[in-house]
This record gives C-alpha cells, sequence and structure tokens, in this order.
C-alpha cells in the first residue's frame, strides 16, 4: 500500500508543480495582447505575430492545467448530484467513471503521439504569415496527456482506497481528510 501512497504524492507533487508553473503563462499572454491592442489602435500598427504567439502559449497553458485540474478537483462534474453522495459513494460513482476517462485520455494519448512524431519529424511549421514552428506545442500534447492519465490513475487509487475503507494519503488533493472518513 505505502508503493501507492508513494506513486499518488508523487504524481501529485508533480501535477501540481507544473500547474503552478504554468500558470504564470497568462503574464506573458495578457502583455501580448496589451501590446497588440496598443499597436493595432494607438500606434495603428498592428502585428502578425502578438496573436498567434498568444495563442500558442494559451494553447501550452490549457493543456499542462489538465493534471494539476483533476489533482486539485477543478475537473467538472454534476454537483447537483455528486456533492449529496457520501464521500463512499463519491468514490464508487467516480471509479466507475473513470473507465470513460481513461478511455478518452488513452485514445487522446495514442493519436496525439502519432501527430506529434510526424510534426517533429517534419520541424512543423505553421502557414501563417509569420510561420512559427508550431512542433513544440504538437509535442506537448501527448507530454500532457501522459500527466493526465498518470494523475487520472492516482485519482482511482484514492477512490479505491476511500470505496474500500482505508484513508488516502492527504497530498492526493482529491478529497478532504473529512471527505476520507
Amino acid at each position: 500500500m505505502r508503493v501507492f501512497s508513494r506513486y499518488v504524492e508523487a504524481v501529485t507533487a508533480l501535477n501540481n508543480r507544473i500547474g503552478h508553473l504554468s500558470a504564470f503563462l497568462v503574464i506573458p499572454i495578457f502583455l501580448l495582447l496589451l501590446l497588440e491592442v496598443g499597436l493595432r489602435y494607438l500606434a495603428g500598427s498592428p502585428t502578425v505575430w502578438t496573436n498567434e504567439l498568444a495563442q500558442m502559449l494559451f494553447g501550452a497553458y490549457v493543456l499542462l492545467a489538465g493534471g494539476f485540474l483533476l489533482a486539485n478537483g477543478g475537473h467538472a462534474n454534476v454537483d447537483i448530484l455528486h456533492g449529496r453522495f457520501r464521500p463512499r459513494q463519491r468514490a464508487a460513482v467516480d471509479v466507475f467513471t473513470s473507465t470513460l476517462m481513461f478511455a478518452f485520455v488513452g485514445a487522446l494519448l495514442y493519436f496525439s503521439s502519432s501527430m506529434a512524431w510526424e510534426s517533429v519529424s517534419r520541424l512543423e511549421h505553421s502557414m501563417s504569415a509569420w510561420n512559427p514552428p508550431v512542433w513544440p506545442l504538437r509535442l506537448l500534447i501527448p507530454i500532457a496527456t501522459a500527466l493526465l492519465l498518470l494523475q487520472g490513475l492516482a485519482k482511482l487509487i484514492v477512490d479505491l482506497q476511500v470505496l474500500f475503507g482505508r484513508t488516502p494519503p492527504q497530498s492526493a488533493g482529491t478529497l478532504s481528510a473529512e471527505d476520507a472518513s
């Protein structure tokens, strides 16, 4: 059991670290959009690169947030029902619905890996006037998906522990201490 607890703690810590670091991507996104608005409306000289770079940074931000959100209970669920369940009932529903999550994330990992491999092998660029490389962002898709898959497995371990009456590790981030009892 200690191996499972260490796994949950390590994966949750990794996703929390990545989530906190990726949150700083909001700053350059904001600055790029502010620059574009200023150049467009104040100087009358819009750029060809600021919007595309802001979109690429936002894509990285969204991708890297997946594991962090799952670790901290930030993904959407039907709280009107889910919130009324007792912790063990919630855990049972989450174990059942995790099969859907694993099917989706597994398919996403499979298909995005081949897309990323092809993009990296061609050193793919966008087709815009600015023409930046897009292969790093495409490579980030399977990496972020793998982090989400690892966190999904950690959540499943915690849910199974709750379901079978064991106390999950505190750093799991998915349940509070009172939920575990």
